[in-house]
């Protein structure tokens, strides 16, 4: 039975997360208070549905009831996964003003910016309960395909997922690991490699020829597979490692792939590339 939980800062993005377990054949539930997930369960288990997404609501429900409702689901037979939304405040900023909603946690005494903060700042342990995905620069399209990317591998094991993106766009929230590879020749610089991407075979053809990338590339490698047993050992289900450049359409592009190749022989692999998306 397979339970995901979906927790966040308001405007990042919930709503359309549900939409994609929706049509990938998950029974959903939106602004559910944690403390009526038991109940909830107990309902769907004994109706037969095994495959279940819900959109935890906290407006009126403390942070502090999400601990427990997992554990409890968990001895009830749920594999359960938890998936947190974040974006940055400008960004969200831009969200509310643009579609003209009222943030929940604004009040008289509250600019919008104050409001998101302070629910931030309710949520800053929340966080650390499950996947993170910054949704800052991801269009709505882009964040169902990583949401159903994200339930399509085994729970079970731990995933590594490689993460390319622009330094000039920011980094990531959701980064468990940075590397800055901004030091490497640039093909932005190449006519007829500008527009290309570093999924391309003729950009992997020019950054292979430097020895600075492979030296790069394999301190990368050694590294992440070095401390790939201690992450494991720590419980974790899942090791976002983030690769920036200046545009994020090049070289971390490149190395991303690459990486995720080759872990990708002993590993459960994701590779993403935010800019592209």
């Amino acid at each position: 039975m397979d339970l995901l939980l979906i927790g966040g800062i308001s405007g990042s993005g919930k709503s359309v997360a549900l939409t994609a377990l929706e049509d990938s054949g998950y029974y959903t539930v939106s602004h559910l208070p944690p403390a009526q997930l038991g109940g909830l369960l107990a309902h769907l288990k004994s109706s037969g549905t095994d495959r279940v997404a819900v959109v935890l609501d906290f407006k009126t429900a403390r942070v502090a009831d999400v601990a427990p409702a997992i554990e409890n689901a968990h001895q009830d037979g749920w594999t359960v996964r938890f998936l947190y939304l974040d974006a940055r405040t400008d960004t969200l900023v831009k969200r509310f003003a643009e579609t003209r909603r009222r943030h929940p946690f604004s009040s008289g005494e509250r600019t919008l910016t104050e409001a998101i903060e302070y629910e931030r700042s309710l949520f800053e342990d929340l966080r650390l309960l499950g996947y993170n995905i910054d949704t800052s620069e991801l269009s709505a399209g882009a964040l169902r395909t990583w949401v159903k990317d994200f339930v399509s591998v085994d729970p079970s094991k731990l995933t590594l997922l490689f993460q390319s993106f622009g330094y000039k766009h920011g980094v990531p929230l959701d980064a468990d690991l940075v590397f800055d590879v901004r030091c490497l020749p640039n093909p932005h610089y190449e006519p007829a490699l500008e527009r290309l991407s570093g999924r391309d075979p003729e950009v992997v053809a020019y950054l292979d020829q430097f020895p600075e990338v492979e030296r790069m590339y394999t301190d990368i490698y050694h590294f992440v597979a070095s401390w790939l047993p201690d992450y494991a050992r720590d419980n974790r289900n899942y090791l976002t490692v983030a690769i920036g450049c200046t545009g994020g359409q090049h070289r971390s592009v490149y190395l991303a792939e690459r990486l995720a190749r080759a872990f990708g022989v002993r590993y459960q692999v994701l590779a993403r590339h935010r800019q592209l998306a």
